[in-house]
């Protein structure tokens, strides 16, 4: 059971990544997290929201990325969705490094980078159907 919930959906624009950081600053600032505690949420949301913009559309704008967050005590999930092309090999996209757009001189950093400000991070994704981010976070400020 949850104590909160918000769904977001948006387009496939790279300039709704910010959007995204905001929205989940604004709706977890009800835990009264540290700055050091929203930033990592908001660096983990911007990862999986580029994630889905630049390989799972493609950087095509007819896709749409689906953010839901829920608040449970001081916990935070939050789910980062699309029904992009998919990943083939999850285990091999979250090395880091791993990058299947080396065209566009992309770091293969992204699921490394959620894991560090994470507590946990899930990776769902099957080719042709999309994928699904799963992370969570304790939050260690709650009064």
């Amino acid at each position: 059971m949850y104590d909160n919930k918000i769904k977001i959906e948006f387009e496939s624009k790279s300039q709704n990544e910010g959007f995204a950081r905001v929205a989940i600053a604004a709706f977890v600032s009800q835990l009264d997290p540290t700055i050091e505690e929203i930033t990592d949420v908001k660096t983990a949301v911007s990862e999986a929201v580029t994630n889905s913009i630049i390989h799972g559309y493609e950087n095509k704008k007819d896709g749409i990325v689906v953010i839901e967050a829920m608040l449970s005590g001081n916990d935070i999930t939050i789910i980062i969705s699309d029904n992009g092309k998919g990943i083939k090999d999850v285990s091999q996209a979250r090395e880091p490094l791993f990058t299947s757009r080396p065209d566009l001189e992309r770091s293969g950093m992204g699921f490394t980078v959620m894991e560090t400000f994470m507590d946990s991070l899930q990776v769902e994704s099957q080719e042709g159907r999309g994928t699904r981010v799963v992370l969570k976070k304790k939050f260690d400020s709650v009064s």
